[in-house]
């Protein structure tokens, strides 16, 4: 039988350990979200994988924020974070420090998420898209590589959250190998 750690056995470190640590090279843009629980989620996942920052934009809610924090559980306070009016904006800036640019979202000639090999030279910056339109199609022509998650169902569709999820978990094993 497997016993359950308690809190105090997790070795969690602290908020001042974790913003002195070495980061995951991955920035997350939220591309006009309007669920403040995939906003705080996204926080939350972000934390657990030691990401970089997450760029938010459009509608998208801005800590603090009461819905926010009921999903993120603190992770506003350890993750950076930054405001952008336009996606395009963050883009740019992206792009002038170097990062590739990936859109996440279902395109002609995306790459599967399972098939794409992480560049060692670059960071990378993910973009999720809007819960109903995705990731604006500017965006996507601006970016350097559309990558969907491969999915088999009917519905060809998943939170932004799970997505979030999907994709770090992946890119973070490809990035530490």
């Amino acid at each position: 039988m497997n016993r359950k750690l308690s809190n105090d056995e997790l070795n969690r470190i602290s908020v001042d350990e974790f913003k002195s640590t070495n980061k995951t090279p991955i920035v997350i843009v939220l591309d006009n979200i309007r669920s403040l629980n995939n906003i705080g989620s996204t926080f939350r996942t972000a934390d657990a994988f030691i990401i970089e920052a997450i760029y938010l934009c459009g509608i998208t809610a801005q800590p603090p924020h009461r819905e926010i924090q009921k999903t993120a559980l603190g992770a506003t306070e350890t993750i950076n974070w930054k405001y952008f009016n336009q996606t395009s904006t963050a883009v740019k800036e992206l792009k002038e420090k170097g990062y590739q640019i990936a859109s996440i979202e279902q395109a002609e000639d995306s790459v599967m998420l399972n098939e794409f090999e992480v560049n060692s030279d670059k960071k990378i910056a993910v973009i999720f898209g809007n819960e109903v339109k995705g990731v604006d199609q500017e965006i996507v022509n601006e970016s350097d590589v559309v990558i969907e998650i491969p999915q088999y169902g009917t519905k060809h569709s998943l939170n932004i959250s799970v997505s979030v999820g999907i994709v770090l978990w992946d890119l973070f094993q490809k990035i530490k190998k």
